[in-house]
């Protein structure tokens, strides 16, 4: 997480109005998710690609081995959709196991590419997002749309405060480290325990030296934070616009034939 949130102010589309970031994100993805189109999924996996390496200079890299992780849980999950045990051999493939198999039809084979290929494309649109946006810019986002100001807040502090734990749990595990306090299965287990009561009262801790440190810059109950103003484009509208009704098309064009 933290690597997203140092990619996100490095990206160049950064400075990107967050408004059409945010629109052109949550559009095309409801577009994967309610045409179930391989080929609008293909469309929009491979442009938020383009956009989140090319224009936004996120290494490829990097950038695929984010994706592996939402791929390898998706992988998993589907084989339940694709792999059955029955006395009977479906259309697709069987192998025989004793008196039964292990087969799958071709309908079911069919189902678990499109729902890898949806759930990727949605992914991606989520990464281009999160990629090249960061929380201050997002928050404006939602304050425009009139979300309430408490879920806002509540939003804003579990952000700050993941990272806060994630900071002291890494100083935990190298001091654990540096005492041999993973030699081995058992004592690994021991330390993960120590290191668990420990961050709970670290976080009660911050959490009260964070309200304090609030209090005494006259909070009210408000979180007040200075976003950047970057004005949107045409050009950058009418891009938007006008890949949105290409999708938009396709999508009609597939649920007529």
């Amino acid at each position: 997480m933290i690597v997203v949130d140092k990619l996100c102010y490095r990206s160049g589309l950064r400075y990107v109005n967050a408004a059409e970031k945010f629109i052109f994100s949550i559009i095309t993805l409801l577009f994967c998710v309610v045409s179930r189109s391989l080929v609008i999924a293909g469309i929009a996996f491979a442009i938020n690609g383009w956009l989140t390496m090319k224009k936004g200079r996120i290494p490829g890299a990097l950038y695929a081995k984010l994706l592996a992780v939402p791929f390898s849980f998706l992988i998993l999950s589907t084989l339940a959709v694709i792999v059955n045990v029955s006395k009977v051999p479906l259309d697709a493939y069987a192998i025989p196991v004793g008196s039964f198999f292990i087969t799958g039809s071709f309908q079911s084979m069919m189902f678990g590419v499109q729902l890898i290929g949806t759930a990727m494309a949605s992914v991606s649109c989520l990464y281009f997002l999160s990629l090249n946006t960061t929380m201050t810019d997002f928050l404006g986002v939602l304050a425009k749309l009139h979300c309430p100001e408490i879920l806002m807040e509540l939003m804003l502090l579990i952000y700050r405060f993941i990272f806060v734990l994630m900071e002291t749990a890494s100083a935990i595990m190298v001091s654990q480290k540096s005492r041999l306090g993973n030699k081995d299965f058992r004592t690994s287990v021991d330390s993960f325990g120590k290191m668990g009561a420990g961050l709970l009262i670290r976080a009660f801790k911050r959490s009260n030296a964070l309200y304090d440190a609030m209090e005494s810059r006259c909070y009210d109950g408000k979180i007040r934070v200075l976003e950047e103003n970057h004005s949107a484009k045409r050009k950058e509208i009418a891009a938007i616009a006008v890949f949105e009704l290409v999708l938009l098309g396709i999508t009609v064009w597939r649920k007529m034939i």
